[in-house]
């Protein structure tokens, strides 16, 4: 699929802000000055920026543009189906700890097709709410040879451009296909501090697994989530 001009643009604005270019609290460069450079149209050149600021990278800060984020931002597992990184944001997060080797549960192990025993890397983050309260706890794990290729997801400091992004360039693997998975049970007395709740209270659990345009598995993510907070209603024709 080829890459429309103004993804072309945010990429290269997501690339220059991980190299440090643009630090937290700088101003990007304007619309119309993105528009000169890579000589489009305005709107194309606005259309770069709002992917940053849907995906978090940017704000808007009245009289100055917009400036890169100094709270990190993130998704919870499995909202990130096709499309969905251009059109939906994502909510700020608590890194809990840093990065650590660790034997997966049974069925991340099973989705990461590694065998019992094998440590995976972890990254722990808790997801917030307005209010700053818990929305819900991520644990995602990665296989050893996608930590190999691309060592700095092994690290405490932040990647500003985005795990999937960073993996990509290390890689040249990306998201292809999805696979998710939701069940229901207690929170362990883990997920129960670090959501705010009651030990044993009910979760909904979102087993994620991203696989790579070969099938082969990048990244398993098990998201807990509340049960007050994961109630969804629909309504329809019958």
């Amino acid at each position: 699929m080829a890459v429309l001009k103004y993804e072309e643009i945010a990429e290269s604005l997501r690339a220059r802000i991980a190299a440090g270019e643009f630090a937290p609290g700088e101003t990007i460069p304007s619309g119309r000055d993105l528009a000169e450079q890579w000589g489009v149209s305005r709107a194309t050149a606005i259309k770069a920026v709002d992917v940053l600021r849907n995906d978090g990278v940017v704000v808007a800060e009245q009289g100055t543009g917009f400036v890169v984020t100094e709270t990190p931002v993130a998704r919870a597992a499995g909202a990130r189906r096709a499309g969905s990184t251009r059109i939906l944001g994502g909510m700020p997060f608590l890194r809990v700890g840093v990065p650590d080797w660790a034997e997966p549960p049974a069925r991340v192990a099973e989705a990461l097709g590694v065998a019992p025993g094998v440590l995976a890397l972890r990254r722990v983050r808790v997801l917030q709410l307005p209010d700053g309260s818990a929305h819900s706890c991520v644990e995602a794990w990665f296989p050893p040879e996608i930590v190999e290729a691309a060592p700095r997801l092994s690290g405490a400091a932040p990647i500003a451009e985005g795990t999937t992004r960073y993996v990509r360039r290390e890689t040249g693997r990306f998201p292809a296909e999805g696979v998710d998975v939701i069940t229901v049970r207690l929170a362990t007395e883990v997920e129960a501090e670090r959501l705010g709740v009651l030990e044993g209270s009910a979760v909904a659990v979102l087993l994620h697994t991203a696989r790579d345009q070969e099938g082969r598995p990048l990244v398993c993510e098990e998201g807990v989530t509340p049960a007050s907070l994961f109630e969804q209603v629909d309504t329809y024709a019958m």
